[in-house]
């Protein structure tokens, strides 16, 4: 992944496409469209700056140690609806009115519960796929914890099919991710899905 986005290029591609469009970008409605262009490029996609290890690092601020550890251990740890937007990969179109559900079970670790909110904000930062969206999740919230127990649930819609091709609005797509006991215990991750829905 690169480590800095290119704004320069951004405004130089934008300002190619007003032109493949068939309009002016010397106008004054558009004389600043392709920095403002860039200048949101760059805020909306920052996670493509870092690696999910960076992510882990960034947001993994755990508790070691406590009391109240050992008697969450085995037990469920559900941070519910959390709203990211990201962008498809496809057709660079927006997904929105997105909600992740994450769940994990503690092991010697917890993470703080506004970390797990960060993590799935900046994993949408990126061209995405849903489904990678929650296997990424999973992946940064299992090394932060040190826990090989985590879900995602994912429910979200895609303005590529709700306002182009198909342009069905209101269609919503929702999306699991199991790793660890979630994946391989049926009741276990029944469990987990009626709690997270």
């Amino acid at each position: 992944m690169p480590k800095k986005i290119n704004t320069n290029k951004i405004e130089e591609c934008i300002r190619e496409i007003i032109i493949a469009l068939g309009d002016d970008p010397n106008r004054e409605g558009l004389l600043d469209t392709p920095k403002r262009v860039a200048k949101m490029y760059e805020e909306v996609f920052q996670g493509m700056t870092l690696s999910n290890e960076e992510i882990a690092e960034m947001f993994g601020t755990t508790f070691e140690n406590e009391e109240f550890i050992s008697d969450t251990y085995n037990n469920m740890v559900v941070v519910k609806d959390i709203p990211i937007h990201s962008f498809c990969e496809h057709h660079l179109a927006l997904m929105y009115n997105m909600k992740v559900t994450v769940v994990y079970i503690p092991g010697e670790k917890i993470i703080g519960l506004s970390k797990i909110s960060r993590i799935a904000d900046m994993v949408g930062r990126r061209l995405q796929l849903q489904e990678r969206i929650g296997s990424d999740i999973a992946e940064i919230v299992s090394m932060a914890t040190g826990s090989n127990d985590v879900g995602v649930l994912i429910t979200g819609e895609h303005s590529c099919m709700t306002s182009r091709g198909i342009k069905k609005p209101g269609t919503a797509t929702t999306t699991t991710t199991f790793i660890g006991k979630f994946q391989v215990n049926d009741m276990l991750r029944q469990e987990a899905l009626l709690i997270m829905k």
